[in-house]
């Protein structure tokens, strides 16, 4: 962070700014906005796509800047780059293809159409910091390939807990600890909840219901923790993570497990078998109810004695697990950081080390019926859930990504997950072509079609 600051003061007095372009203007985008208008020296946010026009300029609106110009052309936006105005747009395209855009911010949580937009950033030779865990945990690796292949940095951001967790990780690593656990703090968990249980919050912190009923549900930390488990090239321990919840389980958990429970992440580390952890090269977690929320937490130990004996000095325990943690995520106010990051010294927040190591499958919320057509993530019809990528590749199961505007073959009951075989998948979409060429080129079998 410190590298970045001054690389963005240098920018900022040599006039020569870190130009971005963004890709949606809701809740999150509007909080983007305001930060890099009002905040970051040194960078610029030069146009908005928002599928609203209106939409855009509210953004632009609400962080101060009246003087906004709408463009519908390539040479339009360049102008207005040119110009030092700033610009909307309701063509994506435009922002992916116009010169004097270093660095576009990917925000929609739409898988085809983030897919669409990344793409074209990626042929247009821009750096691609996504805001969007949905599409890089279903198809994040191939297009890591795409954008490795065209020079330029593919990468998560900072200030979501998956950066957070990654830039954990990357610390723990550094001192010379083994991270074995990169874990998620939840205040919820509850798959059956949708967007008519979810409408009060969302109306509360002005955010659609559905985005709301994501994270309520688990899907929105499936996403999280999928991606951060390719990242590290961790995996999970179960179908759906082990999870524990002490709002639900506390009694439960504290007599299985002889904890010394005050509530806080550090008393957890008896929840995890070092040996298990070991053998599975590390796992992606969450715990429920547990201080500090919403923060992350990593797990490692280390071998050395004489480490062990600094580490329980300096309050970390005698291990054999040893907690780190961060208690807060900031989103919004750290994305202009990755941004920088990743324009200024080629550093990606995070992204796919290889192959998925965890894919999020299709899990029916509720009895599903022949012949209904799937609704989107965060919705009534279905919730995400983490898997091995090899298991969902064996057993064909169908990842939420890639569920939406699926035709459902036969009755599916409630808490099933979903195959291939149980759908038709629409015709055209991209997305689809883009997780065949990942499946192929990263060798993974898919049994035949029953």
């Amino acid at each position: 962070m410190f590298i970045v600051d001054t690389a963005l003061k240098a920018r900022a007095e040599a006039g020569n700014p870190v130009r971005v372009g963004m890709i949606g203007a809701g809740f999150m985008g509007r909080g983007i906005c305001n930060q890099i208008v009002n905040s970051v020296p040194g960078m610029e946010l030069v146009a908005i796509f928002n599928r609203s026009i209106e939409g855009a300029k509210r953004a632009y609106t609400e962080a101060g800047v009246e003087d906004v110009r709408e463009v519908k052309t390539v040479g339009e936006l360049e102008e207005a780059i040119a110009q030092g105005k700033y610009a909307v747009t309701d063509d994506a395209m435009l922002i992916c293809q116009a010169e004097g855009i270093d660095a576009i911010v990917e925000v929609t949580g739409a898988i085809e159409f983030g897919a669409q937009v990344v793409m074209e950033a990626i042929a247009n030779k821009k750096h691609v910091v996504l805001m969007n865990a949905e599409l890089d945990g279903t198809i994040g690796p191939i297009l890591k390939v795409y954008a490795d292949k065209a020079g330029v940095v593919l990468s998560a951001c900072d200030g979501d807990q998956p950066g957070v967790q990654m830039n954990l990780y990357r610390f723990v690593k550094s001192i010379g600890v083994t991270p074995l656990l990169c874990g998620n703090i939840k205040g919820l968990q509850d798959p059956y909840r949708n967007p008519t249980t979810q409408e009060g919050f969302a109306k509360q912190w002005g955010q659609k219901a559905h985005m709301v009923t994501s994270f309520a549900d688990g899907t929105k930390i499936s996403f999280e923790q999928a991606i951060v488990a390719n990242a590290t090239g961790m995996t999970v321990a179960k179908r759906g993570m082990y999870g524990y919840d002490f709002n639900r389980h506390k009694d439960e958990l504290i007599e299985k497990f002889n904890l010394n429970y005050t509530g806080h992440i550090d008393d957890c580390t008896k929840l995890y078998d070092v040996d298990e952890l070991k053998e599975l090269g590390g796992i992606v977690d969450y715990v429920v109810g547990v201080r500090p929320g919403p923060g992350v937490y990593v797990f490692g130990t280390h071998d050395d004695p004489k480490q062990q004996h600094y580490l329980n000095l300096y309050k970390l325990g005698t291990g054999p697990l040893y907690s780190f943690y961060t208690p807060y995520h900031l989103c919004h106010f750290e994305v202009p950081l990755s941004v920088a990051r990743v324009v200024l010294f080629k550093d990606a927040v995070m992204a796919p080390i290889a192959g998925p190591k965890v894919d999020v499958i299709t899990t029916a919320k509720i009895d599903l019926k022949a012949g209904e057509t799937l609704d989107g993530l965060g919705y009534y019809m279905t919730y995400g859930e983490c898997e091995k990528a090899e298991i969902v590749q064996a057993e064909r199961l169908l990842p939420i990504g890639l569920a939406e505007g699926c035709r459902l073959k036969r009755d599916i009951p409630k808490d099933q997950a979903l195959t291939y075989d149980d759908v038709e998948i629409p015709e055209g979409r991209l997305c689809d072509k883009l997780r065949a060429e990942q499946d192929a080129y990263f060798g993974a079998k898919v049994p035949a079609a029953v």
